[in-house]
């Protein structure tokens, strides 16, 4: 029974100003700087697809909206950020401790240029981005190519991380069925992630605007299949034709909010790996739920509904995953489940005692 494990990470900044790093303060320029300082592994390019613009030839690539001429030639990339992609690994601890490695050389080498990595999962400041100049006649036809081409705007206010996770041998259909089951529990489970309070400059009346804007315009999860006839159509996507021979039969995890704390993707990973395993439990969706996502993104754990089948698949994991040393990874969540903690309280507290986001922002990632 072979699973495979990896992760993207998107990493926010505050800038030398101790002002947030975004597309409206922030060049492509000023993070390709810090790239271009950062190591090559060409012996990654087997796990790793390099894209069509070149700009993800790395572990780190600028995280973007890329602006088109009238041709397939990207001319500029607006920033948002720096993700961080880890190759694939055998055991949740190498993707974990591969994304640790990856991202203290992204931070020592940031700091240079005078960039600190904060934790945030929405734009603090920005509720909507508007392309500058508006796009063009290409880029407009271009965006009909596929439901998340059409929904681009919105991860350029977001950042979260996909959570890989494959194991050998399952058919397509058994790979979509998956998908499908994350699909229908991702509004129980994601609140351990959320990470993102703040709207327009303050506090927002829940605990992931990320989650509440993103979940039903953008998938909860998705799965790589090897053929076009495998496909299912859906709005938005749940499955996409795998682009290299390493992503066949992956399922990303992409409703989670940003983790500053890496030991806590490890305990999501080991609860993907132990639902990917459970065989009783019998929700499945073809698209996420946005009603049920807004209501675990106001209340979270607060809510009844969502702590009571959080438990319930929390306990599937456990009985899943048997004694398979995995399982132990589950006990972090489920005292953050007892004690119906998210990392945005966190979060709300340092707003609440600092008297500013920037200063909340800034107490985070100090243990990474």
């Amino acid at each position: 029974m072979t699973f495979f494990f990896g992760i993207e990470h998107e990493v926010a900044f505050l800038n030398q100003a101790g002002k947030f790093a975004d597309f409206e303060n922030t060049k492509f320029a000023d993070f390709s700087q810090i790239v271009e300082r950062l190591p090559t592994y060409p012996n990654d390019y087997a796990h790793l697809r390099v894209g069509d613009a070149g700009i993800k030839k790395k572990r780190w690539y600028i995280e973007g909206f890329e602006r088109f001429a009238d041709s397939d030639k990207v001319i500029d990339c607006l920033p948002k950020g720096i993700e961080i992609r880890t190759t694939i690994h055998s055991d949740i601890q190498g993707a974990i401790n591969e994304l640790s490695a990856s991202f203290l050389l992204l931070r020592d080498v940031a700091a240079d240029y005078g960039f600190s990595p904060v934790l945030t999962s929405f734009n603090p400041y920005k509720p909507v981005f508007e392309p500058e100049p508006p796009l063009n006649d290409y880029e407009i036809r271009r965006r009909q190519a596929s439901p998340e081409k059409q929904t681009a705007n919105i991860p350029m206010l977001t950042y979260g991380p996909d959570l890989n996770i494959s194991r050998a041998g399952l058919s397509y259909e058994g790979l979509i069925d998956i998908g499908r089951k994350l699909t229908y529990y991702s509004p129980y489970i994601i609140p351990f992630s959320y990470s993102s309070p703040f709207y327009q400059g303050s506090l927002w009346q829940g605990l992931s605007v990320r989650t509440f804007v993103r979940t039903g315009k953008r998938p909860a999860a998705m799965v790589f299949v090897e053929k076009p006839e495998q496909l299912i159509k859906t709005v938005p996507s749940l499955t996409k034709i795998a682009r290299l021979s390493a992503e066949v039969g992956r399922i990303e995890f992409k409703a989670f909010d940003s983790c500053d704390d890496f030991s806590l993707y490890a305990a999501l990973l080991a609860l993907l790996k132990g639902l990917v395993l459970d065989e009783y439990l019998a929700g499945r969706a073809t698209i996420p739920d946005a009603t049920l996502h807004q209501i675990s993104a106001k209340a979270g754990f607060n809510n009844e509904e969502i702590s009571l089948v959080a438990n319930q698949v929390l306990t599937a994991a456990e009985i899943a995953l048997k004694d398979d040393p995995d399982r132990d990874l589950l006990i972090m969540l489920k005292e953050k489940l007892r004690q119906q903690e998210t990392p945005s309280q966190q979060l709300i507290q340092g707003y609440q005692e600092l008297g500013s986001i920037e200063a909340a922002m800034q107490q985070t990632y100090l243990n990474t």
